[in-house]
């Protein structure tokens, strides 16, 4: 028999795990549906925008662009064309085509560039016109 002060370790074991299984078991299911979410697939999300709209707004602000006319602010123009750039580099990514449109200085470089890129994109296919 165990001395009065002494209390056996069979019995604290037997306590503590009474006492911690509930508590563990309640933690457990709370986090399962966190690890489920964690384990399943996610079906991948597209980061570009379909070619057909980035076509369709290629289309758009190449109308606005021949659309302005002689008293059209510079800042409108500039804005615009830059919209376009970016349209065209868009398009360039989704079809693979290369492009130096983003490393060119403004001017005449660029305007080659953007109609060497237009009539690449024409060829593989895309209606820009």
């Amino acid at each position: 028999m165990p001395a009065s002060g002494e209390v056996p370790v069979t019995n604290m074991l037997l306590y503590l795990m009474i006492a911690i299984a509930p508590t563990a078991a309640c933690w457990a299911l709370l986090r399962l549906p966190r690890l489920a979410r964690r384990l399943r697939r996610s079906d991948p999300v597209a980061t570009n925008p379909p070619i057909e709209r980035v076509a369709a707004d290629l289309r758009r602000v190449h109308r606005i662009i021949v659309g302005y006319g002689p008293g059209t602010p510079m800042i409108r123009r500039t804005g615009a064309l830059h919209a376009y750039d970016a349209l065209l580099m868009q398009a360039c990514r989704a079809i693979d085509v290369p492009h130096r449109l983003d490393q060119l200085p403004t001017g005449t470089p660029l305007e080659v560039e953007r109609l060497r890129v237009e009539e690449s994109l024409m060829s593989a296919g895309l209606v820009i016109r």
